[in-house]
């Protein structure tokens, strides 16, 4: 999946070291923008330092994100996690994620045609037909 819209927020590094190899490891998140008639907001993250340091996202930046969703369950709770793999920049597509903007009516074949069918004249006495309109 990718997303193109502008960097708004450069959140603070996270480090540490893994409990369970011992490793040291580093993430950070960014907060993408993408516009439109009601912009959206993402926050994705990338980890490793080697990532990190080789995209060099900065604040203001145009570009283009590829990522993965996961999600994962901590005390009986699920998250979502957007890691991004991927930065292209210079893109100058639309956003893949984001829906082309349709028509909020179709157009109609006969222009003269009104939206709603004409009012029904009153049934006769004897009708089956007992609505009120």
């Amino acid at each position: 999946m990718e997303l193109t819209g502008r960097i708004i927020a450069v959140l603070p590094a996270n480090s540490g070291v893994s409990a369970r190899t011992g490793n040291p490891w580093m993430s950070q998140e960014y907060v993408i923008e993408v516009p439109g008639t009601y912009p959206r907001k993402c926050v994705f993250r990338i980890f490793g330092e080697d990532r990190i340091k080789q995209f060099n996202i900065q604040n203001g930046e145009d570009l283009t994100v590829q990522f993965d969703i996961d999600a994962h369950e901590y005390n009986g709770r699920w998250f979502n996690e957007i890691r991004a793999f991927n930065i292209l920049r210079g893109q100058a597509q639309q956003p893949v994620a984001a829906a082309p903007e349709a028509a909020p009516f179709p157009p109609q074949q006969n222009a003269a045609a009104a939206p709603f069918p004409p009012a029904q004249e009153p049934a006769a006495e004897g009708s089956t037909d007992d609505l009120p309109f």
